[in-house]
């Protein structure tokens, strides 16, 4: 227990607050919680469910962003890893730009989940401001990790394009690295020659590109790219090289879809503190 004791991190999640659905803040704490970190939490929205179910509805909480930092800036707060989601509106993306700026310390990790859309399209309410509002905050982020359709919008390059080639994805990191982050992820992505689904990247800290091959389990959940994340920067502030952290994180994510495979209302999201024990292997 010592050992979990020194290692943990105060880590603030700035994201949407599901009502209901193991998505964003409610994927994400119970996994960086489990791996023994502190855990704090900055709603960008409160949202009644997933936008799968068709209805939903949402409150912009940027207003109650602005007072509560006033009041951790007064309090002296200060965290080891500052983890980004879903933006509700165009003025977050300067008081969260603002406040990592505030928060800059030797050590400090930022990721950035540029959440906007996915399978060649946009979510809805997303524009093109929106989209041009998260290039600017990925610039400042130490890893960013859009799925192939953010990036391809974040990028302009092969937009609504299924499959790339290896030449074409290490264009896409290329593009998104322009913009300012160290360390570049791209999920959900499929290799145009051998079919295999992939993960690309780019380690600012050994300067090698990397792919890695995954299994494709023929079934959808929300919350999915933001369990990934989680146990992403759970593993980096383990000391865990970036790689090597993306390859547990793909790991732990097939295992906990298979184990939920066969529950029927899948926009519930995976049941993940049911599951939590996939973390120890």
């Amino acid at each position: 227990m010592s050992d979990v004791n020194k290692n943990s991190k105060n880590i603030l999640i700035i994201n949407d607050m599901p009502g209901y659905s193991k998505v964003a803040m409610a994927a994400m704490l119970p996994i960086l919680s489990h791996m023994g970190h502190s855990v704090y939490n900055l709603p960008t929205a409160l949202v009644s469910n997933t936008l799968d179910y068709g209805k939903f509805a949402l409150l912009d909480t940027t207003d109650y962003m602005t007072q509560v930092i006033e009041v951790w800036k007064e309090l002296g707060f200060q965290f080891d890893c500052i983890t980004t989601g879903f933006l509700a509106s165009a003025r977050q993306v300067g008081i969260i730009r603002d406040f990592i700026a505030g928060q800059k310390k030797e050590g400090l990790l930022v990721m950035t989940d540029p959440i906007m859309g996915d399978d060649g399209k946009l979510y809805n309410g997303v524009t093109e401001e929106t989209v041009d509002n998260m290039r600017q905050l990925i610039g400042v982020a130490d890893i960013i990790v859009p799925n192939l359709t953010e990036a391809q919008f974040l990028t302009g390059l092969y937009e609504g394009e299924q499959t790339l080639t290896a030449e074409q994805a290490r264009e896409v990191v290329d593009g998104l690295r322009a913009f300012g982050p160290r360390s570049v992820i791209v999920t959900s992505g499929q290799d145009a020659s051998t079919g295999k689904h992939m993960v690309w990247g780019y380690d600012h800290t050994t300067g090698n590109y990397f792919s890695i091959a995954y299994r494709l389990i023929k079934v959808h959940f929300p919350g999915t790219g933001d369990m990934f994340s989680a146990v992403l920067v759970g593993e980096l502030l383990r000391g865990r090289p970036l790689r090597a952290a993306v390859k547990r994180a793909m790991d732990v994510l097939e295992k906990l879809v298979f184990l939920e495979k066969d529950e029927l209302d899948k926009n519930k999201g995976i049941r993940i503190e049911k599951f939590l024990d996939v973390l120890n292997d």
